[in-house]
């Protein structure tokens, strides 16, 4: 019979996904995970396997998360406009306010693993594409009530939506002026006539 777990797997795969989020996965070691969680290494390891797995299960958390976030933010919404703009306001917060150069843990994941990894350019290529759908069909609803006009194809515009909430998050990290965002933001969203 195995032992009963000691602590709340969420709650440890929580601060792990902290962690990995502010360092990155090759800047964080063992024992930084071992001191942010509050467990010994034999609990990580029984847990969620090694440091590349407990990564994973990380990263799957956080793009879950977010995933279901952003479905709701823009759902919430009756106007799709509306709905897009103030998630991109959103993320500026978030990313000036709340979390200075921390960024998004998929995309930060996405340049420091994918090119050498390909199961972490598979997930991270999934999330980018889940994304794509949920704007894709955020766009379609816009089209449906007639509130936008843009010649029927949601798909090209929510991949070229995708694409520059990308860059801008990439870009934010570099602490650009916020007029420079904020005129960014507003040429974006001029792609939802």
């Amino acid at each position: 019979m195995g032992r009963i777990r000691e602590f709340d797997e969420d709650q440890v795969l929580d601060a792990a996904m902290q962690l990995f989020w502010e360092k990155g996965y090759e800047a964080t070691s063992l024992s930084d995970l071992t001191s942010r969680m509050g467990i010994q290494r034999p609990s990580i390891y029984s847990a969620f396997g090694g440091k590349k797995e407990l990564f994973e299960a990380a990263l799957r958390k956080y793009t879950m998360t977010r995933a279901s976030l952003i479905r709701a933010k823009l759902q919430s919404n009756p106007s799709v406009k509306e709905g897009f703009r103030t998630f991109f306001e959103d993320v500026i917060v978030e990313e000036y306010a709340e979390n200075p150069r921390k960024g998004c843990f998929c995309i930060n994941t996405m340049v420091e693993l994918a090119p050498h990894d390909e199961k972490f350019e598979i997930l991270t290529r999934e999330h980018q594409m889940y994304l794509a759908v949920i704007f894709e069909e955020t766009i379609e609803r816009g089209i449906q009530s007639g509130e936008l006009e843009i010649g029927g194809n949601a798909k090209a515009l929510s991949q070229a939506l995708l694409i520059s909430l990308i860059g801008l998050t990439v870009l934010i990290k570099s602490r650009p002026e916020r007029s420079f965002i904020d005129n960014s933001i507003g040429m974006i969203l001029t792609l939802l006539k």
